[in-house]
């Protein structure tokens, strides 16, 4: 099921307009994206970057009342996710490395992800992504991922 209302109108020309893509039997935005709160912001599929927003919500903030490293690394793989459908075959993370640089106060509201596509070499996809405040004045992480096709 596509919730249509949740994605961009380009994006979702570009689905419909490329029969390759059947993403019907796929739940989209997924639930955990949509439990996040994510936003799709943009997506450049020549250059294969694709960028989300998600809110610092309070519920995801540990002890010290910084955003979990782990609810970072979520908003990080819900990016590199529908990046990845869009430029391979059904695919899943095999590994995510990610180096945190700042803590995430609840004050940063927001944080932006962008992701893209390095390369392919044979089943195995590679991907890279920044995690910066809104205003990308800030870097707080990147990450490094590799993706198997299934």
């Amino acid at each position: 099921m596509i919730h249509r209302e949740k994605i961009p109108l380009e994006l979702l020309n570009y689905i419909d307009n490329h029969s390759d893509l059947d993403l019907s039997r796929f739940e989209i935005p997924p639930p955990v994206f949509m439990a996040m709160k994510g936003e799709i912001l943009s997506f450049d599929l020549e250059q294969r970057i694709f960028c989300c927003t998600f809110p610092v919500l309070t519920d995801h903030l540990n002890p010290y009342g910084v955003m979990q490293g782990g609810m970072i690394s979520a908003a990080i793989d819900n990016t590199i996710g529908p990046l990845s459908m869009l430029v391979a075959p059904p695919n899943i993370t095999r590994k995510m490395e990610v180096k945190y640089y700042e803590a995430i106060e609840a004050s940063n509201h927001s944080i932006q992800v962008t992701a893209k596509f390095i390369e392919k070499k044979k089943r195995l996809l590679y991907f890279e992504a920044d995690v910066e405040n809104v205003e990308k004045t800030t870097k707080f992480a990147s990450a490094s991922a590799t993706h198997w096709v299934i």
